[in-house]
């Protein structure tokens, strides 16, 4: 599919005689540049996650919240997957990589982390990353919001391993 549309693209702006090799060359620059504007932002989420494993404070909310996440049908096993996939890609499949050593990659804990890992995102990543390109600061609405998304969606994945 991506030959294909890379040659439609091609077809197009050549039939609207457009420059698409400086059209290109337009639009790395602002990637470079939006890639430079963005990575303060990156280093503090990366930092902020390492401090949070390191600290223990990871641990600490997962024993504190594992009774709320057992009764909304999430094991306590994927407690600290479901607090940490919102900050981070690869630390998440860094816990999710300890489970399938733990558990076995077949086990209902190890679905329920794959799928939780499907169903979810990166939220604050997402967040830095669309947001600072644009001139949109409030975002009161947009990251509570995608968190409980993440929180349902881990509901409804382990939901699902239990029925499936």
């Amino acid at each position: 599919m991506i030959p294909i549309f890379i040659i439609f693209v091609l077809l197009y702006a050549s039939k609207k005689n457009l420059a698409t090799y400086n059209i290109f060359v337009d639009g790395a620059k602002g990637a470079l540049n939006l890639s430079v504007s963005i990575f303060p932002y990156i280093v503090a989420i990366m930092i902020s996650v390492a401090l949070l494993r390191i600290s223990g404070i990871t641990d600490f909310l997962t024993n504190l919240l594992s009774p709320a996440f057992s009764f909304l049908g999430i094991p306590t096993e994927v407690c600290e997957l479901v607090l940490l996939r919102p900050f981070t890609g690869s630390g998440s499949f860094a816990i999710l990589n300890d489970i399938f050593a733990k558990y076995g990659a077949d086990s209902y804990i190890s679905r329920c982390a794959c799928v939780i890992m499907g169903s979810s995102e990166t939220v604050f990543y997402v967040a830095t990353v669309y947001f600072s390109g644009t001139k949109v600061k409030r975002l009161s609405y947009a990251i509570p919001c995608a968190l409980l998304a993440s929180l349902v969606g881990a509901i409804i994945s382990c939901l699902l391993c239990k029925i499936i």
